[in-house]
């Protein structure tokens, strides 16, 4: 999951919990809870994200180690 979607999944998340308010039967979902499972689910998401943005080679990743170059066919 990268942070654009755990972010996506916060808002969505956020907007479930806080911000919708059924009154009808809703058929045994509660939205409210529905809302904060996507809430922890996109923070954890995030998170992960961030610890390992730079194992993956964010912005401004720079290379150690000798670059071999192309090989002899140009690749």
């Amino acid at each position: 999951m990268g942070l654009g979607i755990g972010i996506f999944l916060i808002a969505v998340g956020a907007t479930l919990a806080f911000a919708v308010h059924t009154t009808a039967n809703t058929g045994g979902v509660d939205v409210h809870t529905v809302g904060l499972i996507l809430l922890a689910v996109g923070a954890f998401g995030t998170l992960l994200s961030m610890l390992f943005w730079s194992s993956w080679g964010g912005p401004g990743h720079v290379r150690s180690g000798p670059y071999a170059g192309p090989g002899p066919d140009g690749f």
